[in-house]
């Protein structure tokens, strides 16, 4: 796919945006390419759990200015990775700005490196986030917080985006994907069902008021508790032994 590798280490899919000459832009075919990755991963019953970063010390640098005339389909791109049944980590390893960012909270979480910057600048050429920065940032760091990034277009380091909860934890670069891949291979070794339960669960309860979140949560136990994953887990318990959890999404 041009622009976008797509990689397996073992049960681990790894999607590298790869358009180095552009800083990692997200035009046409960065999207179309992302997209097809989170097709392939969500078909891939072997992949259990993605990881999305960039090539080199850029993330991305956000959507290309280049394409900001052309019919811009960059959201779909976003869409695809929150709407992945399965999770998805954003391995931040420098510069993400603008749409490089939000690309990034559209995943389920974030590790970063030190050297990453993030940042919602668009408001510096006049316009405001168009791919999910006005929604999925106050979500994930708070309203107040959201709009002094969005208001002001400053960047922040991998450090003060730990600190406001936009990273879950940042690490020298050359550590990343070894940290990464460590917390991926122990969510990999989880009861498909479940981690599918939970991931929609949490992203459509958000959504809704509390009561109506417990019931989504509800309708989503009853699913991972019917499952042979399930039936696994608790039999390893009583047993005192690890669980092997085999169970698979489809059939």
């Amino acid at each position: 796919m041009a622009f976008v590798d797509y990689q397996k280490k073992g049960n681990i899919a790894v999607i590298t945006i790869n358009r180095l000459d552009r800083l990692n832009a997200l035009g046409h075919d960065v999207t179309e390419g992302i997209k097809e990755s989170c097709r392939k991963y969500e078909d891939d019953e072997e992949a259990r759990v993605a990881i999305l970063t960039g090539t080199g010390r850029t993330f991305s640098a956000g959507a290309d200015i280049k394409e900001f005339g052309k019919p811009m389909i960059i959201v779909e791109a976003y869409n695809a990775i929150e709407a992945v049944k399965k999770p998805v980590i954003a391995a931040v390893n420098g510069f993400a700005l603008g749409g490089g960012t939000e690309i990034a909270i559209a995943c389920d979480f974030i590790y970063a490196s030190e050297n990453a910057k993030f940042g919602q600048p668009e408001i510096n050429l006049g316009v405001i986030p168009g791919f999910g920065g006005t929604q999925r940032l106050p979500r994930l760091i708070g309203t107040n917080m959201a709009k002094e990034l969005i208001f002001t277009g400053k960047m922040i380091s991998g450090a003060e985006a730990l600190q406001i909860g936009l990273a879950n934890k940042v690490v020298p670069l050359e550590q990343l994907m070894e940290e990464v891949l460590k917390t991926a291979k122990e969510i990999a070794a989880k009861g498909r069902v479940a981690l599918r339960e939970a991931k929609q669960a949490v992203n459509r309860g958000m959504d809704v008021d509390l009561i109506n979140g417990c019931r989504i949560e509800i309708d989503a136990f009853a699913v991972s508790f019917a499952s042979p994953d399930a039936k696994e887990g608790t039999a390893a318990f009583v047993e005192k032994r690890k669980a092997e959890f085999k169970g698979k999404l489809k059939g």
